[in-house]
């Protein structure tokens, strides 16, 4: 990891992005465009999209994230996209993705961060992952998604202000 740089996203990495949310196996095809679609709003209109894109390069584009202000909130950010490579991951790129949107957020007066994931097992390790991260579940809806898949939003403080 001693090569990672994390950097904002350029419209060269687009394909190397979509072809990372598909390799994981996490992403639906209908969510692959969804990221597509902010992917490109991004490279349109940069952060006044609302989107704000990082990718993690590692000799190559190891990982993304994508995050951006909660609209009508004061301090309170999502992050929307998170990814790694599976030839990269159990490298820590993810954790460094995270606390670089932290850092980030931190700087723009950011005061909580949430992260929304559905309750199927095949997400418990990601769910794991943002415990990790110092991420508490703040709200489950029951059914979210279909029923017996509910939606499940993680939290974190990172300002008192």
């Amino acid at each position: 990891m001693a090569n990672l740089t994390i950097r904002k996203t350029v419209r060269e990495d687009h394909d190397q992005i979509i072809t990372i949310l598909k390799k994981t196996g996490y992403f639906t095809a209908e969510e692959v465009d969804v990221a597509d679609e902010l992917l490109n709003s991004y490279f349109e209109q940069s952060t006044e999209s609302g989107y704000w894109t990082y990718t993690a390069v590692d000799g190559k584009v190891a990982g993304y994230i994508c995050y951006g202000p909660a609209p009508m909130t004061d301090g309170t950010y999502d992050i929307y996209w998170i990814a790694v490579d599976p030839d990269f991951q159990r490298r820590h790129i993810g954790s460094e993705l995270v606390k670089f949107a932290e850092r980030d957020i931190a700087s723009h007066k950011g005061r909580l961060i949430t992260i929304s994931t559905s309750s199927q097992e095949m997400y418990g390790s990601t769910r794991n992952f943002y415990l990790r991260q110092g991420y508490l579940e703040g709200a489950r809806i029951r059914d979210y998604y279909r029923p017996g898949d509910d939606l499940v939003i993680y939290v974190k403080l990172i300002s008192e202000d």
